[in-house]
């Protein structure tokens, strides 16, 4: 297949070479920067183009947009009327996903927007050890996810990108980056509460703070915090089942299912076998499989508007001193 790479930031370096992994290397690579664009040529092998409609012209099979998230939806149109397949990553807005969804769907395409976390081992096992019941049903859980923003990516200065910016924030980002697998384990958030705040110096306007409580159709409560103030990276989670605990963290690379027997089962997570691009590689190699007709994308246009709601909904929430339902909330 032929590949337009939209992007040559961080992640589109990693998803041409997670393309590579996969033996393809028909890839032309686009980005505004021209100094990007020659470390892609020089490090990749790879041809580039000074416009995405350049790109578009090559008659590629199939763009990969790793774009600040600000930019997904109007490369995504692009590709959309060009009738092209399309993968973007992690989105933080939700502007203009109806009608993308709409085209998409009128043009037959596959339109993938990024669940990483559904491809890490540890997830779909804990998917797996609840949809077989062996620990029964979620009740209630917690999760928090902690970085430090100056670290976020070392090699920049993160006042002079979009982590720095109020609606691309590095928390705001986190936020439906987190709940694209929490929903897919526990249901659908029917109620949130919300706060969010400025806590640290960074000397950028943004939120450095997200804690959500959530009610989710299931009738499962959650709690989810997301911070960018701690030095010391931060990744856990505990579900409490009706017959058991689901315990991850990511640091230890480990899963652990308590049963109410007493027993505990330990799940090693096969990434650190595979190396950490292992389960990006995996997210690519599925939406080459949906492209060519094999099997699903795993996650829609339409899941990702209702996990963007949630944000702006805990949001509004926190704004507003309220607490907001769902099935109501049209902010």
């Amino acid at each position: 297949m032929k590949f337009l790479s939209v992007g040559l930031g961080s992640m589109g370096k990693r998803r041409i070479g997670n393309l590579h992994s996969l033996g393809e290397t028909d890839i032309i690579g686009y980005d505004a920067s021209e100094e990007r664009r020659k470390e892609a040529e020089d490090r990749f092998g790879i041809s580039t183009c000074a416009s995405a409609e350049e790109g578009l012209a090559a008659e590629p099979d199939a763009v990969i947009i790793s774009t600040p998230p600000d930019q997904h939806t109007p490369y995504a149109m692009l590709a959309a009327q060009s009738g092209k397949h399309f993968f973007t990553e992690a989105s933080v807005l939700d502007d203009g996903l109806d009608e993308l969804d709409r085209l998409a769907r009128e043009k037959g395409i596959v339109a993938a927007p990024s669940c990483t976390m559904k491809f890490l081992p540890a997830m779909a096992t804990a998917k797996k050890v609840l949809d077989d019941g062996d620990v029964g049903h979620v009740q209630t859980f917690s999760h928090h996810f902690g970085e430090y923003l100056p670290r976020w990516h070392p090699w920049e200065d993160y006042r002079k990108f979009y982590v720095s910016k109020k609606v691309t924030g590095a928390c705001r980002e986190i936020v439906p980056f987190e709940l694209v697998w929490l929903t897919w384990l526990c249901g659908n958030v029917t109620t949130v509460s919300g706060l969010r705040t400025q806590l640290g110096d960074f000397g950028i306007e943004i939120d450095d703070a997200y804690h959500l409580i959530m009610q989710f159709d299931s009738g499962c409560l959650g709690s989810l915090q997301v911070d960018v103030l701690q030095r010391v990276g931060y990744r856990q989670s505990r579900f409490v089942c009706s017959k058991g605990v689901i315990a991850w963290d990511w640091d230890s690379r480990r899963l652990l299912v308590y049963r109410e027997d007493g027993t505990c089962k330990e799940y090693p997570d096969t990434f650190t076998q595979k190396s950490v691009e292992g389960f990006y590689i995996d997210e690519i190699a599925a939406f080459l499989a949906a492209v060519r007709g094999e099997r699903d994308w795993p996650y829609s246009l339409t899941q990702d508007r209702e996990v963007l709601k949630v944000l702006r909904a805990a949001e509004h929430s926190s704004d507003n001193g309220v607490h907001v339902n769902l099935a109501e909330f049209n902010g």
